[in-house]
């Protein structure tokens, strides 16, 4: 391997040698921010003349920091994290590889994670029971009968793959376990007779992989096809990002939160505007900002937008990996090569080269939430009486909501009233917040102070906690605060993310039926970073952030709609008023809780055998074989069909012509809009296969449990039923008029009709297209209906790189165009000229209405990097691979 700047060296550590390839071999580097430096030590290590140039490592000399990105670089992470959602159907395609491989007289041992390739199963439990000593085992007992198909599976995968691991389920939650456990921070190898030591990096098949930032790691969300070429040994190719320096100063003042501060800075970076960029955070603030913080904050990068929050290594990180139970000689590894590179964070650490900047003062961030249906909509406390009114009245104009006025319900025995506004779910959820000791013995404290007084959750309130770790479940046992949030109804009901990601379960059915008899605009509150509106609970029209404290305090009130430092919570068994700081703790309280009882012993005992699993995953059986036996009848996996008829040849790419809109949308348009996701309703076409198929509908399980069977996933695309096909108005839901017939029908229906007509299908949207979590079947699941290509104002960074990844055309409008200005109705024939075999950069648009006329418009082709026209040609990433491996 070439060695063009003399960068390679050996680093000495408690007598041990390590090979790694030093920075300042490159002039200038010492004043590129953190994460570039990351990049350029990555590009000295895989320099090969071909993928990596000397070219390519000397356009960092030269770094231009105020440049619009436009160098491409092709960037190999260090390792691959999956959860099971997004890790089940990943695993199924590197099965499918492995028929697909033999049947074109390769040797399908070939298809094997070439990078550590973990994955976590934390997506599958669901909050069934609640509020009861025994919710955690007979939730944990539900999840293993409505999975033990997927997780027999990935037991599979676990023996057949090379270099892949699974953390079994009702373990922790994924990010939080990569940051508690599976992070290297300085990742050594033994490689060519050396052990090498360099940046451990991290992509992931979920947006929040950016977590792991927090503690100094670069890392970000991909789709699982990308992942997946990942692991096979593809670069990453990404375009070098512009930098914004987060500068941090001050302290946060009594009383406030790391989610009241990151939803701060959610809400100002969303302003300033970071998609595509990453995000560094510096300044004085930084040396006393804990551990749990920076990884709070890291968690949310892509609800800020950015491609990751990235966090310096200092003693702090040292501290904490010490705390989580990393041997010594990594921790000593850890601060001698950061030494060694010039990364190592001090107080007085120079100032880097940063393309743009901004800064916060931490004392002037107050107690907030968001909503009630984007993470960036921040609401300070003090505003909330009058903030969620104006927003329930907006939401039921826009959605034509009728106003029938509070409901009756019996609940227990007690007749309770619910109406707009009330609180019907309330969760302590998601690793965002459940990875920070301070906002969860905040919590518990909160709770132990609530239970002193005698008060409770109110009736109608569905309580949850999902610890995130078991190392949370020790130091709340240990800190004696576990009974008083029990007595408040947040028992423990599973180590997965549950609620954040829509696994909330049934409302009991007294509120059910309440919410339904009166059209009610019922509430939850989380302490997740999602709340896109039908995500948390179909039923659960509007959906706020906040810290696990405040979860507790507002499962009290049971209403969304008040001032709590002005308006008692409730009363107690008295009668006098409790107000929110009669049971807030102090930060003197939280601190002294964290000193007393979060210890190494928490974190060493929670992950002593974190890949052995329970007796339940023990006893799975999993067949030894190469390729996998695919069970012929199996809903929940099936071989899909990518790579049916393919042949090493590549075929030139053609023209679209003739091609019917299959569904014309709005500004952002989630992933959750597009990819299944959530309840599997039985009048669905996914839930009519389902029955076809003997499924009892008790046992449908969920969508996202069922990723591994394209025949579901791909019937519940476009199918959530807050989606509004603006070709099919008054409308919500997976609805289309088929063209030219303009019958009403399901999406995956007209689709079908589409393909038995040799009809290419496209989706026209409008802002943000792609938004949210990264999800492969938002890609997967329209290339399976059909659709050739997409024309979208913007699009999220991921879902862009997935509809590639899968053969999907992303095509822009030109700027000031969108479907309302060129007067597009979904109703017309589309032409897409001028592909020039994938290498063009604009495209005509030729759109015919049902009278003959004509608009014509130009669009911007999104397929960025020469490595995504090879993708495209080969009708997806994973064909690349495949013939590559193959030939």
């Amino acid at each position: 391997m070439p060695n063009s700047f003399n960068a390679k060296t050996t680093l000495q550590v408690a007598g041990q040698d390590y090979e790694i390839f030093k920075l300042d071999a490159v002039p200038g580097s010492a004043r590129l921010p953190y994460s570039i430096k990351i990049l350029l030590e990555n590009l000295l290590r895989n320099e090969d003349g071909v993928t990596v140039t000397r070219e390519d490592i000397d356009f960092f000399s030269n770094w231009d920091s105020q440049a619009e990105p436009s160098k491409e670089i092709q960037y190999r992470p260090a390792r691959v994290l999956m959860q099971d959602f997004t890790g089940v159907p990943a695993v199924v395609d590197l099965a499918a590889m492995r028929d697909a491989m033999q049947a074109l007289g390769g040797d399908p041992r070939k298809i094997n994670p070439l990078q550590p390739a973990e994955l976590v199963i934390d997506h599958s439990v669901q909050v069934d029971h609640f509020g009861s000593d025994d919710a955690f085992a007979l939730n944990a007992e539900l999840e293993f009968r409505r999975n033990q198909e997927r997780y027999n599976f990935l037991k599979w995968g676990q023996n057949a793959l090379d270099g892949f691991k699974v953390v079994p389920p009702d373990t922790g939650i994924v990010h939080q376990i990569n940051v508690e456990y599976l992070s290297r921070v300085i990742f050594p190898k033994p490689l060519n007779g050396v052990t090498q030591a360099y940046f451990d990096t991290c992509v992931g098949t979920d947006s929040h992989t950016t977590m792991v930032n927090g503690i100094g790691v670069l890392g970000w969300g991909v789709g699982g096809i990308e992942a997946e070429a990942s692991m096979l040994g593809q670069p990453v190719s990404m375009l070098v990002p512009k930098v914004v320096g987060f500068k941090l100063t001050g302290t946060l003042k009594e009383g406030v939160t790391a989610t009241d501060l990151v939803l701060t800075i959610v809400d100002r970076l969303r302003q300033h505007g970071v998609v595509g960029k990453f995000v560094e955070f510096y300044g004085p603030a930084i040396s006393t900002l804990p551990m749990g913080d920076r990884s709070t904050i890291a968690n949310m990068g892509p609800e800020y937008g950015a491609t990751c929050g990235l966090f310096p290594i200092d003693q702090i990180t040292l501290d904490y990996l010490r705390l989580t139970g990393r041997s010594e000689a990594q921790i000593a590894l850890v601060e001698a090569y950061c030494k060694a590179q010039g990364v190592w964070h001090t107080a007085d650490a120079a100032e880097a080269d940063y393309s743009e900047k901004l800064e916060l003062d931490l004392g002037d961030v107050v107690p907030s939430l968001a909503g009630p249906k984007r993470p960036q909509d921040r609401v300070p406390l003090t505003e909330m009486a009058s903030h969620f009114p104006a927003a329930l009245a907006a939401l039921k104009k826009e959605r034509n909501i009728p106003d029938k006025g509070p409901a009756k319900a019996t609940i227990d025995g007690e007749e309770v009233e619910i109406s707009d506004g009330s609180i019907v779910v309330a969760a302590i959820t998601s690793c965002t917040n459940t990875s920070n000791p301070s906002v969860m013995l905040a919590a518990g404290l909160v709770a132990k102070k609530a239970a002193e007084r005698g008060l409770k959750k109110a009736p109608w309130v569905k309580t949850a906690l999902g610890p995130g770790s078991m190392a949370v479940t020790r130091y709340l046992d240990r800190a004696g605060l576990t009974e008083p949030l029990k007595a408040l109804g947040f028992h423990n009901v599973g180590y997965g993310c549950t609620v954040c990601i829509g696994n909330t379960g049934p409302l009991p059915e007294p509120v059910s039926k309440a919410i339904a008899d009166n059209d009610l605009c019922a509430v939850s509150i989380l302490s997740g970073n999602r709340n896109f509106e039908g995500r948390v609970h179909a039923e659960v029209r509007m959906n706020y952030l906040a810290s696990p404290p405040l979860v507790v305090a507002y499962a009290i009130a049971g209403r969304i709609d008040i001032d709590p430092y002005k308006d008692p919570l409730t009363t107690d068994a008295a009668g006098n008023p409790v107000y929110l700081k009669d049971i807030w703790p102090s930060q003197g309280e939280v601190l002294e809780a964290i000193k007393q009882n979060v210890t190494t012993e928490e974190f060493t005992s929670a992950y002593a055998d974190v890949f052995s699993g329970d007796a339940r995953w023990q006893s799975l059986e999993a067949a030894e074989s190469q390729t996998y036996d695919w069970p012929a009848d199996s809903t929940y996996i099936q071989n899909p069909p990518y790579f049916k008829g393919m042949s090493l040849d590549v075929a030139p790419v053609e023209d679209i012509t003739g091609g019917r809109c299959l569904a014309l949308l709005g500004d952002s348009i989630t992933t959750d809009h597009i990819s299944p996701a959530g309840a599997i309703k039985p009048d669905s076409p996914a839930g009519k296969y389902l029955i076809e198929k003997g499924v009892d509908p008790k046992d449908f399980n969920s969508l996202g449990s069922r990723r591994g069977n394209h025949e579901v996933m791909m019937r519940g695309t476009f199918a959530n039923i807050r989606l509004r096909n603006l070709m099919a108005p008054g409308t919500e839901g997976g609805v289309t008029l088929h063209q030219p017939s303009a019958e009403q029908m399901s999406i995956y229906d007209a689709a079908m009709k589409y393909q038995a007509e040799g009809t290419p299908a496209i989706v026209i949207a409008g802002k943000e297209y792609g938004s949210g979590s990264s999800r492969d079947w938002a890609a997967k699941g329209p290339r399976l209906l059909g659709v050739r290509a997409v024309i979208a104002e913007s699009y999220e960074r991921i879902h862009r790189s997935n509809l590639v990844g899968m053969g999907i055309l992303p095509l822009e409008f030109i700027k000031g165009d969108n479907a309302q200005s060129l007067g597009l109705t979904g109703t017309e024939t589309f032409d897409i000229v001028g592909l020039q075999n994938g290498e063009a950069k604009q495209v005509e648009v030729k759109a015919t209405a049902t009278d003959g006329s004509v608009k014509t418009f130009n669009a911007k082709v999104r397929i960025d990097t020469p490595n995504e026209v090879d993708y495209y040609r080969n009708g997806g990433i994973l064909h690349y691979v495949l013939r590559k491996l193959a030939a």
